[in-house]
C-alpha cells in the first residue's frame, strides 16, 4: 500500500467515524466503535481490530450492517468488512454470508493456528455475547397449556416478554421439576428476540453462569465478564438454586443482579424453592431475589394434564384415543416430562412395531411406569397413617391446637410429604389447614433435628416411612 493510498483510506476510514457518529449517538459511538482501528483494504475488505472480543462481539452483532453500508458509500471499492480482535487471526470478512457465525471460526476458517491464551486478557466467553444458547422450539408462549396451576408464573413470563418498560424486576418463577419454568424462560427468550431483534438477552443456566465466571477468574480478566453481562437488556438465569453455598459466585451474581436492576435493565429467574426456602444462600441476595414478583408454578391437576397432553399429541400428528390421554392424565401426575415421555413411548411403539394404540396396549407398553406411579404416596394417605400411628384424630391435622401431643405428628406428617410427595411446601401447607409454607419447612427442619437427637422418634419416623413406601 503506498502512502498516497494509505492516506486516502485514513480519510474514508474518518469519513466513516464521522458518519457513524452522527447516526448513532456520542454514546453509542464513545462506547463501542471509537474503540475500533482501522487497519486497511484488501481485495475489496476493510479490515479493523477492536481492543477486546467482547467489543468486537458488540459491533459484529449490533453495527455492522451499518458500517458495510457506510464504507461503500465512502470507498466504492469496499464490498464487504471484517472486525477482529487485538491479538486474533485475521477474520473472514463480514457479509451477506457470513454474518453472525461464531467468533471462534475467525482462525479455524482461513486456516491460521489458534493464538495460545497469554497471561492477562485473554478471557473469551465461549458463547457470543448475545449468548444464542439453543433455545427449544417447541418451548413458545403459543405452545404452553395455561391451566390454573400456572396461571399466574404464565401471564407474568408475558407480560415481561411484551412490556416495553419493565414491569417488575425481577421475575422470579419457582416450582417442582417438569411444571414448565424452564418452558416460560425459552418461550420469553423467543419473544424477545423475535419482536426486538436489536435487544441483548442471555439466558443460561447458573451453572454456567459460575462457570464463565470461574473461566474468568482463570485468566484473570473479570472486567469483560463484568462487561458481558452487566451490557444486557434482559438476562435470565435458570436453576438459580445451582450456586447455593459458592460464596464468590453469589458474590459475582448479587452485584450484576443490583447493576442490572440499577439500570432498569429485567432480570428472570427460575429455582425449584421460593427466595426465602433457597437454603445455601446468602440472606441479602435471598432478599433482592424476593424484590419483583415471584409466581409459584404449582403440580399440574388432573384438566391441566390432559390439556397438555391433547396438546402435545396433536403437535406430534398421532390420533390418540381419549380414552388413553384421560387413563394417562390420571396415572402419571408427578410432572410434564414424565407424561411427555410416556407419550413419546407409545407413540414410538405404535409407529415401530405397527400396533394401533389403545388402552391395552399403553398399559403394556408403560407397566414399570404406572407400577412407580401407583406406589406414589398421598398426603391424605400420609396424614391417615400418622395419625393411627400416634393415636390422634385424623382431624387434628388441620387444627389449629399447638399442643405438643398434637403439634409433633402433625409436623411428622409434613415431614414425610415433603420426603415422598412431589407436592410443593404451598401445597403441603394448604392440606394442613391452610398453613403457611414457612410452618412446613420448620416442620421439617425441626424433624430432621429431633431424629439426630432422639433415637425412638428417628425410629417412629423410619417405621412410618417404610409402612407407607411398601
Amino acid at each position: 500500500m503506498t502512502a498516497d493510498m494509505s492516506g486516502d483510506q485514513e480519510l474514508c476510514w474518518a469519513r466513516v467515524r464521522g458518519r457513524l457518529r452522527t447516526e448513532l449517538g456520542d454514546a453509542v459511538f464513545r462506547n463501542w466503535l471509537k474503540p475500533l482501528s482501522f487497519e486497511g483494504i484488501d481485495e475489496g475488505t476493510a479490515i479493523m481490530r477492536a481492543p477486546s472480543p467482547f467489543v468486537r462481539d458488540r459491533v459484529r452483532s449490533q453495527y455492522s450492517d451499518r458500517l458495510r453500508a457506510i464504507w461503500s458509500v465512502e470507498h466504492p471499492g469496499v464490498k464487504s468488512i471484517a472486525i477482529f480482535a487485538a491479538g486474533r487471526a485475521k477474520p473472514e470478512p463480514v457479509s451477506e454470508a457470513s454474518e453472525g457465525e461464531s467468533p471462534a471460526a475467525d482462525a479455524a476458517e482461513t486456516g491460521a493456528p489458534m493464538p495460545a491464551p497469554a497471561v492477562r486478557g485473554v478471557y473469551e466467553p465461549e458463547e457470543r455475547p448475545d449468548f444464542e444458547a439453543p433455545l427449544d422450539p417447541r418451548f413458545t408462549f403459543d405452545n404452553f397449556v395455561v391451566g390454573k396451576p400456572n396461571e399466574l408464573a404464565f401471564a407474568a413470563a408475558r407480560r415481561v416478554a411484551e412490556s416495553e418498560a419493565v414491569p417488575f424486576n425481577p421475575l422470579f418463577l419457582y416450582g417442582g421439576v417438569g411444571l414448565g419454568k424452564t418452558h416460560l424462560m425459552h418461550a420469553i427468550a423467543w419473544h424477545v428476540r423475535q419482536k426486538h431483534p436489536r435487544r441483548r438477552v442471555i439466558y443460561l443456566s447458573a451453572e454456567k453462569f459460575m462457570y464463565q465466571f470461574i473461566r474468568a477468574l482463570r485468566f484473570r480478566d473479570t472486567v469483560a465478564f463484568k462487561e458481558q453481562f452487566r451490557s444486557v437488556d434482559l438476562l435470565m438465569i435458570d436453576d438459580v438454586q445451582f450456586i447455593s453455598g459458592k460464596d464468590s459466585t453469589q458474590e459475582e451474581f448479587f452485584h450484576t443482579f443490583n447493576a442490572l436492576v440499577d439500570q432498569n435493565r429485567q432480570v428472570v429467574i427460575s429455582a425449584d424453592k421460593s427466595p426465602t426456602d433457597l437454603e445455601g444462600m446468602e440472606e441479602r441476595l435471598r432478599s433482592r431475589l424476593g424484590w419483583g414478583l415471584v409466581a409459584d408454578i404449582h403440580p399440574t391437576n388432573y384438566e391441566l394434564r390432559l390439556g397438555i397432553m391433547q396438546s402435545k399429541a396433536e403437535r406430534l400428528g398421532v390420533e390418540m384415543p381419549e380414552k388413553v390421554l384421560e387413563f394417562l392424565s390420571h396415572k402419571i401426575s408427578s410432572n410434564v416430562r414424565e407424561l411427555e415421555g410416556a407419550l413419546n413411548r407409545i407413540v414410538a411403539h405404535s409407529t415401530l412395531v405397527g400396533r394401533d394404540i389403545s388402552l391395552e396396549m399403553t398399559q403394556e407398553v408403560l407397566a414399570d411406569l404406572l407400577r412407580a406411579n401407583d406406589r406414589r404416596v398421598t398426603v391424605e394417605e400420609i396424614q391417615r397413617q400418622v395419625a393411627n400411628h400416634f393415636q390422634i384424630r385424623l382431624s387434628e391435622m388441620h387444627s389449629a391446637r399447638r399442643s405438643r401431643a398434637i403439634a409433633r405428628p402433625r409436623q411428622v406428617a409434613m415431614y414425610l410429604s415433603k420426603q415422598l410427595t412431589s407436592q410443593s411446601l404451598p401445597d403441603i401447607g394448604r392440606k394442613f389447614g391452610g398453613r403457611d409454607h414457612t410452618t412446613v419447612l420448620h416442620a421439617v427442619k425441626k424433624v430432621e433435628e429431633l431424629r439426630g437427637q432422639d433415637k425412638q422418634f428417628n425410629d417412629d419416623v423410619d417405621l412410618l416411612r417404610r409402612m407407607l413406601e411398601s
